[in-house]
């Protein structure tokens, strides 16, 4: 993990109830930040891959822990050996700073 990445990862999801969306300059600055993610029609994601379902399963629960903790949730869609992880902030119809704190901390799960 770089070190803007950790420090993102540092930061705690906020209510994002009457707020608005990222810019796209803001969206820009931020990415960089992600090792692998990217913005597919409006949306954070990123697809993680395993050496079988125990480890994928154990990343989902790793990562349902993470979203509890922080109120934020994903979409994710689970195969045999892979998870896709996507974000986006229902509440402001786009891309918030909380998509990138909970995807910074998805990849910190990997430096445990």
């Amino acid at each position: 993990m770089n070190t803007r990445s950790a420090e993102l990862a540092k930061g705690r999801c906020q209510p994002c109830e009457g707020g608005s969306s990222l810019t796209q300059t803001e969206i820009d600055l931020l990415l960089p930040q992600l090792d692998g993610w990217s913005v597919v029609a409006g949306v954070l994601c990123k697809e993680f891959r395993f050496d079988n379902h125990y480890q994928t399963l154990a990343f989902v629960n790793a990562l349902a822990w993470i979203s509890h903790r922080e109120d934020h949730h994903p979409e994710l869609t689970v195969g045999y050996d892979t998870c896709r992880v996507s974000y986006v902030t229902h509440a402001v119809k786009g891309l918030s700073r909380n998509d990138f704190i909970c995807a910074a901390k998805v990849d910190a799960l990997f430096d445990l």
